[in-house]
């Protein structure tokens, strides 16, 4: 059938919208109208040559939508579900089984690779050539979405659905790493390091755990702002000449937890050293370089530990952020702007100068 997509065909080049051909929905397969789909910074890997998969793909890993077709062997949705697309995953391997499947054994060429484990992928041009359209199992910057049916999340259709989409990534990073992988406590003090939409995410979700010092560390005052009204008790400007000094003061000599999303060497070494010994610090994505430990970093009991998608299980973390939604707790879509996806180079351009925290594309 036909559908159109947001293809980047060169690493330096704008999106461009085309017409394209996708495939019917295999064994285990459902094909998925997308009503929204956020736009994360990791969506800008593919412009970056030799990194992940390069062009010409179809980027988007954060899409909701109605499933409108389903493959042989699927017996838990139903065409007319709701669906939140996550991360692709295999389900069999040890990590998967053991309910880790941010930790999957094939999960970078599943996520990474743009085509995933498929000899032939399910979307072609109008010349007939193949555009990688599996991009972390969904490539959801489209109209339509062919994804495995165990990686999509049920949702109730009394949701805005086209706003869902960010709950399958950024916002499941974000709050799933305090909330999962850190296990951030009542009472303790956490800071997180940029303010964006995953630093937002966990500031939010350290609320919900009943964190009693909450502190949002970021360079653009606006995004402090909203961190403060999102639950942070403590806003501080990441170019403060003695961070250490001050961190460590609000903690009452170092926090319990750090979070660091910003991949930077050097903001990484201030989030393990505002640490109180035994403290714990998250790091988030890939970072951007070397981290040096200096003789003492480790040795007073601090871990360091990295993080991937939050170290959750979409289908029970998910709901769990819908519910705290719904009760007024756990505000996401205030971190939401929405953008139509042929604005996709606008909306791009926003989130990079960090004018807008969570676009999110609508398809027309």
């Amino acid at each position: 059938m036909k559908m159109q997509a947001a293809v980047l065909r060169g690493f330096d080049l704008k999106y461009q919208i085309e017409d394209l051909d996708i495939a019917e929905p295999g064994p285990g397969q459902i094909r998925v109208r997308i009503a929204g789909v956020g736009l994360c910074h990791t969506d800008t890997l593919p412009r970056v040559p030799d990194l992940t998969a390069g062009p010409p793909i179809i980027p988007g890993h954060e899409g909701s939508g109605v499933v409108e077709s389903i493959g042989p062997g699927v017996a838990d949705l139903d065409v007319g579900d709701h669906v939140v697309l996550s991360y692709d995953s295999c389900g069999r391997c040890q990590n998967c089984l053991s309910s880790h499947p941010a930790y999957c054994e094939t999960f970078m060429p599943r996520n990474l690779s743009g085509v995933g484990l498929d000899a032939e992928g399910p979307v072609t041009d109008t010349d007939g050539k193949p555009v990688a359209a599996r991009w972390f199992g969904q490539s959801s910057f489209a109209t339509h979405s062919i994804v495995d049916a165990v990686n999509a999340v049920k949702v109730s259709k009394d949701l805005p659905i086209e706003l869902l989409g960010p709950l399958g990534c950024g916002v499941q990073t974000g709050a799933g790493a305090i909330l999962v992988a850190l296990d951030v406590r009542a009472g303790s003090s956490v800071v997180i390091f940029g303010a964006g939409g995953v630093g937002l995410s966990a500031v939010m979700a350290a609320r919900v755990a009943g964190a009693t010092t909450i502190v949002a560390v970021d360079l653009h005052r606006s995004r402090l702002d909203l961190a403060a009204e999102l639950g942070a008790t403590h806003t501080v400007d990441g170019t403060d000449t003695d961070i250490l000094e001050t961190l460590i003061a609000i903690t009452g000599g170092g926090a319990q937890y750090s979070l660091d999303t910003t991949g930077v060497p050097a903001v990484i070494s201030t989030a393990i050293s505002c640490l109180r010994p035994t403290g714990t610090c998250g790091l988030v994505g890939v970072q951007l370089g070397d981290v040096s430990l200096g003789p003492m970093d480790l040795a007073i009991g601090r871990t360091v530990t990295g993080i991937l998608e939050g170290d959750a299980v979409p289908g029970i973390l998910i709901p769990r952020l819908i519910e705290l939604w719904r009760q007024g707790r756990f505000p996401f879509d205030r971190l939401i702007k929405k953008f139509p996806l042929d604005q996709i180079n606008e909306a791009e351009q926003a989130s990079l100068r960090g004018d807008v925290v969570k676009p999110v594309l609508i398809p027309s």
